[in-house]
C-alpha cells in the first residue's frame, strides 16, 4: 500500500508539474482530438430531416427506447411514483425479512455456482435512499445549471416544456435498466457486489441462447463507462468547479489563478479519501451531501420564485407557447423539442446503464423494487431540478439581459449565476459551493462506475481497484490544469456510446424485467395497509 502512495505521488507531482504548460496542453488536445474525432463524429453523428433540422441519432435511440418502456410497462413511469416512495420510505420492508427464495435476485460469481446471495446470504450494500443518492450524485450537476441555460439560449424557454416531457419518459428507462442491474447483481463472498450493464447483458443474453452478443456488448460497455469516468465523470467536473472558484475569488486577479493543479490535488485527496472505502463509503457520503446541496439550490431558486411569484404564469405561458411554435429559433418547434430532449438525456442519463450500476448494490431480493426506486432519478433531477432552474432564467431574463434567445452560449453555468446574481448579489458564491460540491459528488459516484467495468474487465483484485483508483485521482488534477476540449469531447462520447449495448439489452431484456414488477407487486398486495 506505501508502495502504491509513493508511486501515485510521484505521478500526481510530475503531471501537477506537466499541466501547468498551457502549450503542452493544446498540443495534447490537437493530438487526441486527430485520433479520436472520428468516433466523437460517429457518435453525434446526424440525421438530416431538413436544412434546419438535424438531430444526433443516438437522442433518436434514447427516445424511442423511452417510449418503447414507457408503452410496454403500461406507464410506470406515472403508476409507480407512489410506490416507489413507499418504498424508500419503508413500507414494505417486511418483505425483505426472511430466506432468499430461489427465485429472487439470482447472482452468480464466476467459477462460484450455486448463486451466491442464497449461499452467502448477503443481499446488498447500501440501503434504498442511498443507493438513489449515489445514483442521484452522479445526474444531478452541472447539466442542470450549466446545461439547462445552454438549451434555453438555442431553444428558448418552450425547450423547457420538452425536457420536462423527455425527463417523465426516461422514468421508464431508467426502472428498466436498474431492475436489471440487480436482477443480474454478482455478489462476492465478502457480500460485495458487482452490478450493472456488463454483467447483465453477459449473463442476461446468456439466458437468451446469445451469449456471443451479451459478451461483445458487455465489454463495448465496460470500456467506453471507464473512459467516461475518467472524462465527463471526473475531468469536466474538477474542470468547472475549478473555473467557478476561480471566478468568485477574484478570476485572474485570484490567489488561485493559474494553480489548478493546486486545487486539483486538494479534490484528489478528497476523493481519494472517499472512494477508497468504496460503495458503502460513497454512499455515506452521498446520502448526506446529495440532499443538502439539492436543497441549497432549490431553495434558492424557491426564494427567487417566491420574489417574483407575480411572473411565474408568463414564465410558463412563454415555456407553452414556445414548445410548439419556436418562433425565431432555429428549426422552428422541432428545434425546440430538440435542444428540450437532448439537454434531458445529458442530465439524467436515462437509458444509458450508467445509474444501474449504483443501484445493483442495494440490499434488497426483490430486483423490481430498486427499478421502482430508480425511476424518481430523472424526476428530481429533470422534472424538479431543471425545471427550477428554467424558470429562474426566463424569469430574471424577461428584459432580455441574461441572455438572447437563439444565441448559444457557451458558459451556461455563467449565465446561470448571472440570473441569480440579478436577485442576490452574493449568490455566485454560494453557487460556486453548489457546483463545486455537484462536482465532487459526480466524482465519486462516477469512480464507482468506472471501478465497476475496469474489474469486469481486469478483474477484482486489491491491485487492479487501487490502480483504477490512483489513475481517477490522477485525472482529477489533470482536469482542474488543463484545457483539453477533445478529450473531454471524447468522453462524452463514450458515455453516450455506452447506450448503444446499453439499449440493445434492455430491449431483449425486457420481458425478464416485466416478471420481475408483477411478482413484487403481488407481494405488495399482501402488506398490510
Amino acid at each position: 500500500m506505501k508502495r502504491i502512495l509513493s508511486v501515485l505521488g510521484l505521478l500526481l507531482f510530475s503531471i501537477s508539474s506537466i499541466a501547468q504548460d498551457q502549450s503542452f496542453d493544446q498540443k495534447i488536445d490537437a493530438a487526441f482530438g486527430k485520433y479520436t474525432g472520428w468516433f466523437v463524429n460517429l457518435i453525434f453523428a446526424k440525421i438530416k430531416f431538413s436544412e434546419s433540422i438535424q438531430i444526433p441519432w443516438v437522442l433518436i435511440v434514447l427516445i424511442l427506447g423511452a417510449l418503447y418502456f414507457t408503452l410496454y410497462f403500461k406507464l410506470i413511469n406515472i403508476r409507480g411514483i407512489g410506490t416507489s416512495i413507499n418504498i424508500i420510505r419503508g413500507k414494505y420492508d417486511e418483505l425483505e425479512d426472511g430466506p432468499v427464495e430461489a427465485s429472487d435476485v439470482v447472482s452468480k460469481v464466476d467459477g462460484d455456482n450455486p448463486d451466491t446471495a442464497r449461499v452467502e446470504g448477503h443481499h446488498g450494500e447500501v440501503s434504498h435512499f442511498q443507493a438513489l443518492t449515489a445514483a442521484l450524485s452522479a445526474t444531478v450537476g452541472l447539466g442542470n445549471i450549466a446545461g439547462v441555460a445552454v438549451a434555453l439560449s438555442i431553444g428558448g424557454p418552450g425547450a423547457t416544456f420538452w425536457m420536462i416531457v423527455a425527463g417523465l419518459i426516461g422514468m421508464a428507462s431508467k426502472f428498466t435498466e436498474c431492475t436489471l442491474g440487480v436482477r443480474f447483481r454478482e455478489i462476492d463472498e465478502n457480500g460485495t457486489v458487482y452490478g450493472g450493464p456488463m454483467h447483465y447483458l453477459k449473463k442476461g443474453l446468456e439466458g437468451k441462447n446469445l451469449a456471443g452478443l451479451g459478451q461483445v456488448l458487455a465489454v463495448l460497455f465496460a470500456i467506453m463507462c471507464i473512459g467516461g469516468s475518467f472524462g465527463g465523470g471526473n475531468m469536466f467536473q474538477a474542470n468547472q468547479a475549478f473555473k467557478m472558484f476561480e471566478s468568485v475569488t477574484g478570476g485572474d486577479a485570484s490567489f488561485i489563478a493559474g494553480r489548478g493543479w493546486l486545487f486539483g490535488l486538494i479534490m484528489a485527496v478528497c476523493v481519494g479519501v472517499v472512494i477508497i472505502g468504496g460503495i458503502k463509503s460513497i454512499a455515506k457520503v452521498t446520502d448526506k451531501i446529495v440532499p443538502f446541496m439539492v436543497g441549497i439550490y432549490v431553495l434558492a431558486s424557491l426564494i427567487v420564485l417566491g420574489m417574483h411569484i407575480s411572473q411565474i404564469p408568463a414564465a410558463f405561458g412563454q415555456i407553452f407557447s414556445g414548445a410548439f411554435t419556436g418562433a425565431g429559433i432555429a428549426g422552428g418547434v422541432f428545434g425546440v423539442m430538440v435542444q428540450g430532449f437532448r439537454r434531458a438525456a445529458f442530465s439524467n442519463e436515462a437509458g444509458i446503464g450508467s445509474a444501474s450500476i449504483a443501484h445493483s448494490a442495494v440490499k434488497t431480493k426483490h430486483a423490481a423494487s430498486e427499478g421502482l426506486v430508480a425511476l424518481l432519478e430523472p424526476f428530481i433531477d429533470t422534472v424538479i431540478v431543471c425545471t427550477m432552474t428554467a424558470l429562474v432564467l426566463i424569469i430574471s431574463n424577461m428584459d432580455g439581459g441574461i441572455m438572447s434567445y437563439g444565441v448559444e452560449v457557451k458558459e451556461g453555468v455563467e449565465v446561470t449565476s448571472k440570473a441569480f446574481a440579478s436577485n442576490f448579489s452574493w449568490f455566485p458564491v454560494v453557487l460556486a459551493i453548489a457546483v463545486i460540491l455537484f462536482a465532487f459528488s459526480t466524482m465519486i459516484s462516477w469512480s464507482y462506475y468506472g471501478y465497476q467495468a475496469w474489474s469486469f474487465l481486469f478483474g477484482k483484485s486489491k491491485q487492479m481497484e487501487y490502480l483504477y483508483k490512483s489513475i481517477f485521482c490522477i485525472f482529477v488534477i489533470v482536469g482542474s490544469a488543463s484545457s483539453l476540449n477533445a478529450v473531454i469531447g471524447f468522453s462524452d462520447a463514450m458515455i453516450f456510446g455506452m447506450m448503444v449495448p446499453n439499449m440493445i439489452g434492455l430491449v431483449i431484456l425486457a420481458p425478464i424485467v416485466a416478471k420481475e414488477l408483477s411478482k413484487y407487486t403481488s407481494k405488495i398486495k399482501g402488506v398490510k395497509r
